[in-house]
């Protein structure tokens, strides 16, 4: 740990991939107190104000779940999960709660400009930036948690702290501890999946029965809307030909079908190869919350893990959601998308390819 460069991006993804986030993903409370003695370390290292064992007995301290007594806040920051599927499937839920308890503050969903274009069609939801570069330098990464206090410390506030990178998960102070909610995800014994957990958060903690929802941009919609994208993570994906043999399969049902043709240049490749020539099918391009609107508005939707699984289940969209490369059932289980309509799990290692196609098409024919 100590030969890691503080000021190198590519160590520091390098670091997050193979050691940060396996320990996140596990959900096993000893992996949280391995985490905290890890990134403690690290920040004290990068300058902070409290030692390392400050750090980790203030994150003991703040971890602790405790009632909501008052007074109500003028304002109440949520900060953002900073990935888009989580902020609908958690985010969401806390700033519902928020919205139900205190109807006289302002809410403010606290991140980036694309993560409150989810919520941008409810005027009590409010915007403060607070950009993260999830490629950048520990260095980088640190200074931006550490300048979130300058956004979200006003008088009269509070912060519910959604387990969020942009506080490395609750490890680096951003304003008193008095005014401060963790909901701390990783260790929480028990079953269900991030939604209702979060939901269960809020009701101990502020009497709430809150839920994942989302108020983007209108859309039209399709019979079933697609996305191939797998945030950045190969092993979520399915080899091909899979996906144009799934697009294939429902284009020749006649329903329409509209395909996100997603970020970055690999998965718009993806998305053209797999759509190539067939009846029915358009494409969508444009931001993600746009697409979420079409999700809305449509009949079904299909995916990988990734965001619009859970954009379709707060919306009650019938769905399917294919499970591969996830590290244990765990991780299934608590990114298990939540909401009132159908949700049907495909599991990668439970089938083959063609089997999954098969079950994905006759879920969809059930919806």
């Amino acid at each position: 740990m100590e030969s890691i460069s503080l000021n190198d991006p590519a160590a520091a993804r390098q670091w997050f991939a193979q050691m940060v986030e396996p320990l996140s993903d596990s959900f096993e409370a000893a992996d949280v107190h391995r985490y905290v003695d890890l990134f403690s370390t690290i920040l004290e290292r990068a300058g902070s104000e409290l030692t390392a064992h400050q750090l980790a007995q203030r994150f003991d301290r703040v971890r602790q779940i405790r009632e909501f007594s008052g007074p109500d806040p003028s304002d109440v920051f949520v900060l953002s999960r900073v990935t888009l599927g989580a902020d609908i499937a958690i985010t969401s839920v806390m700033l519902d709660a928020a919205k139900q308890r205190f109807p006289r503050a302002r809410i403010w969903f606290t991140g980036s400009a694309k993560g409150h274009e989810l919520f941008i069609g409810d005027p009590r939801i409010g915007h403060a930036p607070a950009p993260y570069d999830r490629t950048g330098s520990l260095t980088h990464r640190i200074e931006a948690s550490r300048s979130l206090a300058a956004v979200v410390d006003r008088p009269g506030s509070i912060v519910i702290d959604t387990d969020s990178r942009l506080t490395q998960l609750g490890l680096v102070p951003v304003c008193p501890e008095d005014r401060y909610y963790l909901f701390e995800s990783r260790s929480l014994g028990q079953p269900g999946t991030l939604s209702q957990l979060a939901a269960s958060w809020a009701s101990r903690v502020f009497g709430i029965e809150a839920k994942p929802w989302m108020a983007p941009p209108s859309g039209e919609g399709a019979d079933v809307a697609i996305s191939l994208g797998v945030g950045e993570n190969p092993a979520k994906r399915i080899a091909d030909p899979f996906e144009r043999q799934l697009l294939e399969a429902l284009a020749g049902t006649g329903r329409s079908v509209l395909v996100d043709i997603g970020f970055g240049v690999e998965e718009s490749a993806r998305v053209l190869r797999a759509t190539a020539g067939l009846p029915g099918v358009r494409l969508f391009e444009g931001s993600f919350a746009a697409f979420a609107g079409h999700i809305m508005a449509s009949g079904a939707y299909i995916g990988y893990d990734s965001a619009g699984q859970h954009a379709a289940a707060a919306a009650g969209v019938p769905l399917v959601a294919i499970f591969a490369g996830y590290p244990n059932q765990k991780f299934l289980g608590r990114w298990h998308p939540s909401g009132p309509g159908p949700v049907t799990i495909l599991q990668s290692d439970k089938s083959d390819p063609e089997n999954l196609i098969r079950a994905a098409c006759f879920s969809i024919d059930k919806a």
